[in-house]
């Protein structure tokens, strides 16, 4: 899913609407990935290479020089082919690429700016595509005012078009439930519009 320049201005402009009504602030971040894995292959490598000695024992006439030598061929031709990328995001447990997604999103949260606001009425609205994770992160002040159950209606929305391949709809329908949200407990106020109305893409 790419998005276009078009996409780009829809999302802005949902977000400036969207400020009108409330002195919240809201930030979307669109991660392509949210890490390389670059520790996997070794992993895999390490463990194929491990395992590889027992059939070699047992099938194979082998000197125990030999079966070492083996050993570290296979390490490095097993980390290779893991580091395709592919194969990497593919052999990586999801609960690890769950939890890498879900510590972007944290630290998207305060690189971004989020967590500076006046108020501390700032949200974002975190995706991490490959992953196909993506989380409504709020600051304290907001957060206590309104439920879980209501930020999870917000990303139902969002997920809900994602799962259609509708990620430019997706951002402008959690925008517009998190303004009408943010309404209710941070109606407009003079702090003006402290954080940049974007959608970042890494």
């Amino acid at each position: 899913m790419q998005l276009t320049a078009d996409d780009f201005e829809r999302i802005a402009e949902a977000i400036r609407r969207a400020e009108e009504k409330t002195s919240g602030e809201i930030v979307c971040v669109l991660a392509r990935r949210s890490s390389d894995y670059a520790f996997v292959p070794p992993l895999w490598g390490a463990f194929i290479a491990l395992a590889s000695p027992w059939p070699m024992l047992l099938f194979t006439q082998l000197s125990p020089r030999e079966i070492f030598a083996a050993q570290i061929a296979i390490f490095i031709v097993a980390t290779l082919v893991v580091s395709w990328g592919p194969v990497r995001f593919f052999l990586t447990p999801r609960a690890v690429k769950r939890a890498r997604a879900a510590r972007e999103a944290i630290e998207q949260f305060f690189s971004r700016g989020v967590s500076a606001t006046k108020a501390r009425t700032g949200v974002l609205i975190f995706v991490s595509f490959a992953e196909r994770y993506a989380r409504i992160v709020a600051d304290d002040a907001i957060a206590a005012k309104i439920s879980n159950d209501e930020w999870q209606a917000a990303l139902d929305l969002l997920l809900r078009d994602l799962q259609r391949e509708r990620l430019s709809d997706g951002f402008v329908a959690a925008i517009e439930e998190c303004a009408r949200l943010l309404a209710r407990h941070a109606p407009p106020g003079a702090s003006g519009d402290e954080l940049p109305d974007k959608i970042y893409v890494m």
